[in-house]
């Protein structure tokens, strides 16, 4: 749908809420109206999550079908749960059925199976219902689960008039036309129309005469991740959906594909963090605990490891209790290493800009790591020696020992990824906990190994 309103600059204050809250208080309509038409979807949205649902609940009685609908797919989505479990199936019916098909369903598929079955009902366009139903069907992780049935497409059979005067049919119902899709008589998708090639050729000319045979598309199971890269890689707007007979299906917009990048960072920035599952900071402390527990877990077993280990050298210690001063350096610096090599080889995995074999790219980690490693060595020597007075076996030890635990961080943090990517597991769960537990682990028994190699205890 386009929005006709003014671009301004916006900006919610709290003096805004409190205007906003004090016209519903005194039930001035017509000054709410006012104020909130000068607002994007998006900032009226904005709004409205900051307001409680009483609040929330008369300016979506107050606004008009078509700003209501587009404000629903703006606000968050536990706010959205609220506001949708307090409006009727009909009123649900009446918001989608201004949305593009995607959106619509979108929102009917939040909804529990019956109330959808009654809002689907209460649908009055019989097409827009069926093509909604439709959407409905495919799982939400696919290329399917995106794509809107809105498109413009042209059989290969029209003239250039006949074209010209469909088009416009076609078009009052597609909020943006990005791409002008050709099909034969099966409706298989065949190519692509340019619009200015339209625009110059005479009237009767045929499209198979014009057309672009050269068409990028995805399969209706595509990944919406690769839908993303191929629509990245080939700077497309839109990208047609076909199932396995080429069959012309709808198209999926860079607005969904924004979408899933935004989901697919946060799910990875999570993942990163040791949270195992999808959740906000409003979020209960149960879901809250659930969802960060496990990798605490892991994190407190990988600490009680290395603790193990290091009770192991207890006597080593007493003999020479410089190694216990640089163990937290060890530590902090092999975790650093790991995650330093796991995100970049994470980031390559997702851009797919990581190719050839696993040994040369362990081979320049590891060629890194000892540059790396050489540098800090250095620098702990100097400070060590001059700095905690440690004898020259023991300055020695400490750095044959970071420049050991360096590589071998950066060897563990670059083949952990790519080892869980090959058997189809999300490599983002490589880096931050698990990388840092496991080389934290490591890093101290390599420690510990290099000195009793050098100072013979």
């Amino acid at each position: 749908m386009q929005d006709n309103r003014e671009n301004i600059q916006f900006e919610l204050t709290d003096e805004l809420i409190e205007q906003v809250q004090l016209l519903i208080e005194t039930k001035n309509d017509e000054e709410l109206h006012r104020l909130l038409n000068d607002f994007h979807y998006a900032d009226i949205a904005e709004i409205l999550d900051e307001v409680n649902l009483d609040e929330a609940m008369y300016v979506i009685k107050l606004l008009d079908s078509e700003t209501t609908s587009e404000v629903l797919m703006e606000l968050d989505e536990d706010n959205r749960e609220k506001v949708l479990r307090n409006l009727s199936a009909k009123e649900i019916a009446e918001e989608v059925g201004e949305l593009d098909t995607d959106d619509a369903a979108d929102i009917i598929s939040e909804l529990s199976a019956e109330r959808q079955r009654e809002v689907i009902h209460h649908i009055e366009d019989e097409d827009h219902k069926a093509e909604i139903t439709e959407l409905l069907a495919y799982d939400e992780d696919t290329a399917g689960g995106l794509m809107a049935k809105e498109l413009v497409k042209v059989y290969e059979t029209w003239t250039v008039a006949g074209c010209l005067r469909r088009i416009r049919g076609q078009a009052k119902d597609v909020t943006r036309v990005h791409s002008i899709y050709v099909v034969n008589k099966q409706n298989k998708l065949i190519g692509r129309l340019s619009l200015k090639d339209l625009i110059v050729a005479k009237s009767d000319e045929k499209i198979a005469d014009i057309y672009i045979k050269s068409v990028d598309y995805v399969t209706v199971d595509e990944d919406p991740e690769e839908v993303a890269k191929i629509m990245a890689k080939y700077d497309l707007e839109a990208i047609p959906v076909v199932d396995d007979n080429m069959v012309l299906l709808g198209r999926i917009t860079i607005d969904d594909i924004i979408d899933v990048m935004i989901e697919e960072a946060d799910k990875d920035y999570q993942l990163a963090a040791g949270i195992t599952t999808d959740v906000e900071a409003d979020d209960s402390i149960w879901q809250l605990t659930k969802a960060r527990l496990p990798w605490l877990l892991i994190g407190m077993f990988g600490g009680i490891g290395a603790a193990s280990i290091i009770n192991g050298f207890s006597d080593a210690m007493l003999q020479f209790p410089a190694l216990l001063l640089f163990i937290p350096l060890v530590q902090a610096t092999a975790g650093n290493v790991g995650v330093q090599s796991s995100a970049i080889v994470v980031k390559g995995l997702a851009n797919d800009t990581i190719d050839g074999n696993i040994v040369g790219r362990l081979f320049k980690e590891m060629l890194l790591g000892v540059v790396n490693g050489l540098a800090i060595a250095f620098v702990v020597l100097i400070i060590s020696h001059f700095g905690f007075h440690t004898t020259y076996l023991e300055s020695l030890t400490i750095c044959v020992a970071l420049v050991t635990v360096i590589v071998m961080a950066a060897l563990i943090g670059t083949f952990i990824p790519i080892f869980l990517d090959r058997r189809g597991i999300d490599a983002a769960v490589a880096t931050g906990p698990f990388i840092t537990t496991s080389n934290d682990i490591f890093g101290i028994l390599t420690y510990f190994l290099v000195a009793k190699f050098i100072l013979g205890f």
